[in-house]
This record gives structure tokens, sequence and C-alpha cells, in this order.
């Protein structure tokens, strides 16, 4: 039997269980299976494979196991599906389950009264998803659940690399920056960026206030919104200076992130740069980018984000978040019972299969099987703290002040102390 044949086998046996298991659940409101006919929308961003056609085997899965249920599955673009969240929210025509990131931009959704509290029917699932499940609460109560929870750091192409002459990844910015050096050397472009999203560009000045300021720093300026430690301008400035060496592709400040081969993953992907800053998602994003479907395949490697010499940060912590999934404060019962089965351990052990993303529920981590999904696990596990994303810990208001701020810095249009005003600033009209 082929390894296509025995992966059909794989997923019908799946299939099988998982009607079996679905035939149990019960939120306590309408009886799916007698029930009258309920289509649910579902919107997500993985429009390349192998997510996109995973998300759906799920929603094909449910069906069979709620005869009375249709479920209409969306997959946009990452950028695209923020504003189309956010514009349908504000609408009050919300899809009834969509992709949700948590932290501040979730707690004004919740304020806003747009999200379904699902804290009395998860109860079985947060015993299994444990701490992962924090940035999906507010006030105690539970707004949906992640998963995946990873972390983000350097994707490269090993072969490009050993073509350079480098035999070791960079483990300080100093090394990072001797790298940068071989690569131009050898005529490769080091580093893509998709700057014109602003946030990927950005996720550099995180990773450096990261390795700049204590865990301490920077967890009160999450609670109080203030940011006047002397860190904060160190992170820029070191940020410059890492501009300054011209690591980035030409015309990286009209590249996108993700969307088609020439954004920045997709550069990377068709072996056109070194490498990319970017979260766990990477591989499966890369996938969708490639004739083959198949990325960089064994060429690709990560490690992360080297430590900065002689600042205050610890050079094992690690810049992560999550992705999960709400639903809308309209959303029928159906909604919360494809949420939980999203979140079973048989569907997060073969999310993490596809190696797309590391999973939240314990039980499911027998699928993390590639080798640079367990390097990320391990990373996340041993790591002394992980901080969220900073434009989600600080809310969309000093969050895309940030963002911009950062953007500006990389367009040659601002500095350190422009950056730290913008987030004061932001902050204080909140």
């Amino acid at each position: 039997m082929n390894r296509r044949s025995t992966r059909l086998v794989a997923l019908a046996t799946a299939a099988g269980l998982a009607v079996a298991a679905l035939s149990g659940c019960s939120t306590g409101g309408t009886n799916a299976a007698a029930g009258d006919d309920v289509t649910l929308t579902w919107w997500h961003n993985g429009t390349g494979e192998p997510l996109n056609g995973f998300w759906q085997d799920v929603a094909t899965e449910f069906e069979e196991a709620h005869p009375n249920v249709t479920v209409e599955v969306t997959a946009v673009q990452n950028e695209e599906l923020k504003t189309k969240v956010a514009v349908a929210l504000q609408s009050n025509n919300p899809p009834d389950l969509f992709q949700q990131w948590g932290g501040g931009q979730m707690v004004d959704q919740v304020a806003a009264g747009k999200l379904l509290d699902v804290s009395d029917d998860v109860a079985d699932e947060l015993e299994l998803i444990g701490g992962s499940a924090a940035g999906w609460q507010v006030d105690g109560k539970t707004y949906g659940l992640p998963f995946s929870m990873g972390i983000s750091g350097f994707w490269y192409n090993k072969a490009l690399f050993e073509q350079a002459g480098i035999t070791e990844a960079p483990s300080t910015v100093d090394e990072l920056n001797d790298a940068v050096d071989k690569l131009k050397t050898a005529g490769i472009t080091p580093i893509v960026v998709g700057a014109k999203d602003k946030w990927p560009a950005a996720h550099y000045w995180y990773w450096l206030a990261l390795r700049s300021c204590g865990q301490d720093v920077l967890q009160d300026a999450s609670k109080d919104l203030v940011f006047d430690d002397k860190c904060f301008t160190e992170a820029g400035e070191e940020l410059q200076s890492f501009i300054d060496t011209e690591p980035f592709q030409e015309g990286f400040l009209g590249t996108s992130a993700q969307q088609g081969a020439t954004s920045s993953a997709g550069l990377l992907a068709n072996g056109n740069a070194a490498m990319e800053l970017m979260g766990h998602w990477q591989p499966g994003v890369m996938g969708g980018l490639t004739e083959d479907g198949k990325g960089l395949g064994d060429d690709l490697g990560w490690f992360p984000f080297p430590a900065v010499s002689g600042a205050d940060g610890a050079a094992d912590a690690m810049l992560g978040g999550g992705d999960g999934y709400s639903c809308s404060a309209s959303a029928p019962p159906e909604c919360v019972e494809l949420l939980k089965y999203i979140s079973s351990v048989d569907v997060q052990t073969r999310f993490a299969e596809t190696g797309a993303g590391l999973p939240v529920t314990k039980g499911s981590e027998s699928g993390v099987t590639d080798p640079n999904m367990v390097a990320l696990l391990e990373a996340r596990n041993d790591a002394s703290y992980v901080q969220l994303w900073l434009d989600i810990a600080y809310g969309n208001n000093v969050g895309g002040a940030l963002n911009d701020a950062v953007a500006n810095m990389f367009a040659g249009q601002g500095t350190a102390e422009d950056i730290v005003t913008a987030m004061n600033d932001a902050a204080a009209q909140q």
C-alpha cells in the first residue's frame, strides 16, 4: 500500500471514530441529531495546504455526526480575514465560528458583546488544554479555545546556508550579522520580510524588546501600557542597527507576507532567499506557495531569535501566541459542539501530524513528528517564559501604533524614540 492509500485509510478510520465520539456531544442546547436543520458558517485563515483540506475534513466529519448540520467553511487570507471579521462583527452579521487570536483584541470584542461565553460547556476541554487557554479568557470566563500555541523564530534554507559556508545556526545577533554577510558574498538574499503588512516587520522589534527587557518590565508594560523603561528605546536602537546592515530583499516595503509566490513566504518557499522571521505556521503557509505543494521540504530548518549580548532580557525567553476559534454571540449551540470537536485529542493529534502548528490538547503530542515542529515544541516547553505577540498583548490601539511606527523605521522615516512615543501616545488616548 502506498503512502497516499495509507493516508486515505487513516482518514476514513479517523472519520469513523470521530462520528462515534461526536454522537455523544451535548452542550445542553438543541440536540443536533433531532433538531431543525442548522447551517454553521466557519471562517479560518488556512488558505494553503495542508490546513485548507484538513479543516474541510473536520467539517465533513462533524456533518456526518450531525446529519441536520451543514458547515460552510471559508478560507480567507490572513490579512483579509482580520478585516473581514472586524467588519462582520461591527455589522452584526458575523460567521458562527471564526479564527481568534486572543489578547487585547478579544477583550474589546467581549466588551462589545460580540462573543459567546462558552465557559459552562468546555470544562472538560479546559482540563486538557490547561494554561494555554488563558489567552481566550476574560475575567474568568472563556470566549474561545486555542487549537495551536506556538512561537516564532527564523525559518531558513539549509541548502543556501551550506552554499554560503554557514555551518551552524546563529545564536547571537553578532553571529546573525556574520551570516548575513556570508550570504551576501555568496550572492544570496539573506532575509525576506513582508513589510507591506507591517506586523512581520514589527516582529523584529517585539523580539528585540524581549531580548532587551526583563520579564517584569514586559509584564508591567502589558498591564499598565507605559513604555518609559530605557529597554524599549534600546530595542529600537538595536533594530535600526540591524536594518542598517541591509539584510532584506529588494522592494521589501511593498512585499506582502503570505499572498502568492512573490510574498516573503513565497520567496523563501521557492528558494529565492535564505531566511524569514515568522511564526510556527510558516510550513503550512509555504506549502501552498510552491508548485509541488511541499515548500522547501527537507531543506527547511528553524532556529530561535538570537540573543543580544549584554541585554537584560532572557536568552531563552520565547515570543509566541496561539490560534484559536470563538463563536459569535448569536451562534447556535452546534457552534460550541464544533469548537469542542476541534479541541478533541483525535483532531488535535491529526492537526499536529500536518506539521502546520503545535497542538495544545494533552494527549496529542504524539502527532508532532516533523523535526522542525519538534524543535519548536522543545523550545516552547524549555522557555523561561513565552511572551504573547506584543501587538496582541497591547490591544488594537497600542499594538497598531507600534506596528505603524516600526514600519516607519523600516521605511527610513522613524527613530527608536518615535516608536516609544507612538506607543505611549496611543495608550494615553485609550
